[in-house]
Order: C-alpha cells, then structure tokens, then sequence
C-alpha cells in the first residue's frame, strides 16, 4: 500500500499540487488534467486560497522531430547494473549553445585516447531547450592524467578528485573521471549493513558505472560531441520526452542513500517545470524524516537554491505537500496549515515567492540573506508580534534555524537587522542606518513586504538612491566569509 501525500494511506493515483494556473496542454509534454482536490475537508476549503489545481500525469505521446529513435537494437537494461551497451539517439543539438572552451577540453581529451563526454544538467538542459549555466565533462581519464594534457588545469577535491581546466575571465571546466557506486563494492564484499547513506564517494569505474551512479534518469545523460548522439544507460530519453523527474532504481532506496536527492527532485520539478512519476512523490513523502540525517550547510545549500532558480513559489508549495517543510521548516510548515484567511500571512508567503520569482527573472538571484529574510519573513513577524525589542526577539527566533540548518551567523544577523529596521523602512525613514552595508538588501526586503500587502511602495522606493553608496561600500570592503584565494596569482593560460 502506498502513501499518498501527507503521508495519508490510499490506493488511488497520486496528486501533484502545484500553485498557479493550470499550466496549457502542449503535445510535447506530458498532459495534465485538472481534478478535484484529493485532500481532507478542512485541508480543501484552504485549498483555494492558494489557488491550487491537482495534477495527475497520464501518458504523452513519445513522438519528437528533433530526437531519433535508439541505434541500438535492444533497449538497455538500466537496473541491471551489467551490460555497458547503450541506447544510442541521434540528437540535433545547436552546439552555439555548448561553450567553445568545453569542445576544446571534450575534444583533446578524445584526441589522446580517452573517452570524454558532456553529462549532467547541461545535457538535460540542452535537450528540454534551455540554455545551459555550466557544463561538467566525464572521463575516463584519471585526474593525472587530465592534469598532464592541460598545463592550465589543477587537481583539487578531498571526497573525490576532480580537474579544474582554468580559462581566461576567471571561466572554470570541471572535468571528472568517470565513477561508480561505492555500494557495489560493499555488496560484494558482503559487508553492506542497513546504513543506506554513502558516505564515501571515491571509486573510479566505466562509463556506464557512472551513469548508474547518478540520481535522475533526465541527469545521467552523456553527449558524445563527435557523434551528435546521446548515450542512454538508464532510459534517461523517455523521460526526457515525458517530462518527467523520475529516480534510477528505487526512489526509496536512492533517497535513503543521499538525502538531499528529495530537494533536487522538488527542485527540477519546479524550475523546470516537470512532472513527478508516483512512485516518486510517493518515497518522497515516506522518506522526507531522512533529512533529518543529511549534512546540515548541504540543507542549507539546497533550500537557497530551491529559492534562486526563479520558481521559488512552485516549489516551496511542492516541499509543503509533501511534507518536506515540515522537516526543514517546521515555523513556516505550521504557519501555512494554520492559516485560513482570504489575506492571511499564509498568502503573503506565497506572495513573497512570487516576488523572489518575479526579481529573479528581471535583475538575477537575489541576495542569499534577502532570501532567508523573504522565506522566514510571515513566521518571524506572527512570533515577535507586540514585542517591544525585535532585534531580540528575531534573534532567539533564529537560532533553531542556526542549529537545524548550519544557517551562517552572518545571515541570521543580516536576517536580524532587516527585520528590526523594517518598520522604519516603511515609513520613509532611513537615518544612519542608511550607511551600513545591510542597508541596500534593507531596502529590496521592504518592498517585497510591502507587495505582499498589496501596499504602495513610493515611501520606499525615495529610500533606494540612498542605497547606492552603500552597496558601493560593501563591495570595496573584504568579505568575511570568503577570503581571497591567493594560490593563483598568475592568469592561467588557454590554448
């Protein structure tokens, strides 16, 4: 019997709630149709005041103009963990859209012998029409070996060696030798135990080891730029077609083995607009209490992320239904059930996320301790309501969120001072404040608020060219958290 969301018990096809609109059909993509909300009857007269439609996935049609059917004849097994054929697929991809730095590195490295492909998120972005943010190049050359072709490169990594190949402007190629699931080793030896966390990750293997290896079927994708084909081990092109996050092997077992697997599988979901398979949803709502073992600054790590790719509303409403933020964020999570007002803190939250969205797509991410101030904004405020002292009374509210999730002291402090400035920020009133370096992320925070309240931002907005200095100011003076790396003072060379 499989868990439904909430970690309710049922039999019936799994829900994915999403916030917004119902998204248009598209023949391309999986389609969506709308259903009656599959919740209790207090949880579904909340429902609307999100205006939350559910989703179930049926299946698409597996036609594309642009990807050819497999060369292989036989389609791949990916959970056998044997057989180092491929699925081979033709592919038209625009290389203008792959770095030119990258084509040298990919095609030196096969020059001199060696397999070299282009893997992970560039080629999944690439594929679903997006434009790349990095690109990760897997070898099967050692880090000695990478090291001796390109004079312009360093060998760095504790966990797992890893080739930096440096270019002029400060760009970085990151080039790995192909790796494979640590666990096999342990199987064999008999010696696995009920621990599913790795916590070693420094074992070379094939090609094919490396894509099994990895989390998402749509993230162990390997380009063979000489061939234009896509290399498929794990049926990773279906779900590409489908538009789906879909886990290899086990969900539950991959999730027990790294955690953070849960807030990259809501990640992708949202940012990229992607479906969940059920099984999927449904190890992430049995296994979300897992977090709860994960690295703390990795937690950290991924909620900003979560926050930066521009569907912060999407998937924060995701990591709610399914239980994760209950885990993560128990203060919002209670916030969000509580609340069942037309213009409650509930909806600013979700109003505050549009917000970060809305910024993101026009000037970037925002800055990381805006962002914690945003998401811990409407919890923060019901807890130090009436209180005469906010400083204070923010500060004792954060130090769970310290403990819980390695949040750095300079953010909370950031976090701190917006939060207590606030009020004067609203009201036109700037004074000293207005020198400190706080002061610009001050002012951003203020008018994400005063949005949310459906208020005018004028008093504000006067405040803003006051906030130039400041920044100026900041970025002059060293940070504190970041020291300047020395190790490379000359620039390195390209070819």
């Amino acid at each position: 019997m499989k868990a439904t969301a909430r970690g309710g018990k049922g039999s019936g096809a799994k829900l994915l709630l999403l916030p917004g609109p119902c998204p248009a059909k598209r023949r391309d993509i999986p389609v969506f149709q709308p259903l009656r909300p599959a919740r209790g009857a207090a949880r579904a007269e909340r429902a609307p005041v999100f205006d939350v439609f559910s989703y179930v996935m049926t299946d698409p049609p597996h036609d594309s103009a642009s990807i050819d059917s497999p060369s292989s004849s036989a389609e791949p097994d990916p959970w056998s963990g044997v057989g180092p054929a491929p699925g081979r697929y033709g592919v038209d991809l625009d290389e203008a859209r792959i770095d030119p730095d990258v084509q040298k590195v990919l095609r030196r490295l096969v020059r001199h012998g060696y397999e070299a492909y282009l893997v992970g998120g560039c080629v999944r972005d690439l594929l679903l029409g997006g434009v790349p943010k990095d690109f990760d190049v897997a070898t099967s050359a050692r880090p000695e070996e990478v090291r001796e072709l390109f004079r312009n490169s360093r060998i760095i990594g504790r966990r797992f060696r890893l080739v930096h190949v440096l270019f002029q402007g400060g760009k970085v190629i990151e080039v790995a030798t192909f790796r494979r699931n640590p666990r096999d080793e342990l199987e064999l030896d008999g010696d696995e135990g009920t621990d599913l966390i790795i916590r070693s990750d420094n074992a070379f293997g094939e090609a094919h080891e490396d894509a099994l290896r990895r989390d998402f079927t749509i993230n162990a994708l390997f380009y063979d730029l000489e061939a234009r084909e896509i290399l498929d081990w794990v049926g990773g092109m279906d779900d590409i077609r489908r538009r789906v996050v879909h886990t290899i092997g086990d969900p539950e077992t991959r999730f027990r083995e790294d955690p953070v697997r849960i807030l990259r599988a809501l990640k992708f979901a949202g940012r990229l607009d992607l479906g969940i398979t059920p099984d999927v949803y449904d190890a992430i709502v049995f296994c979300r209490e897992s977090l709860a073992l994960a690295a703390r600054p990795r937690l950290s790590e991924e909620i900003l992320r979560l926050l930066r790719g521009g569907q912060a509303r999407r998937t924060i409403y995701l990591a709610w239904e399914t239980g994760v933020l209950d885990v993560l964020l128990p203060e919002l999570s209670a916030l969000l059930y509580d609340d069942g007002a037309e213009d409650g803190p509930g909806q600013r939250v979700f109003r505050l996320l549009a917000y970060i969205d809305r910024r993101t797509k026009e000037v970037g991410p925002l800055d990381d301790t805006v962002l914690w101030t945003l998401l811990l904004l409407e919890p923060m405020r019901e807890v130090c309501e009436g209180v005469r002292d906010r400083a204070t009374a923010a500060g004792e509210f954060l130090e769970p969120f310290i403990e819980r999730l390695a949040l750095s002291r300079r953010y909370a402090d950031g976090v701190r001072r917006i939060f207590a400035v606030m009020p004067r920020l609203t009201a036109g009133r700037a004074g000293r404040f207005a020198r400190t370096d706080v002061f610009p992320l001050a002012i951003e925070a203020a008018i994400a608020d005063r949005v949310a309240h459906g208020e005018p931002t004028d008093a504000i907005e006067r405040l803003r060219p006051l906030a130039a200095p400041a920044a100026q100011a900041a970025q002059r003076s060293p940070s504190r958290e970041r020291p300047r790396d020395t190790r490379f003072r000359r620039a390195p060379r390209s070819f």
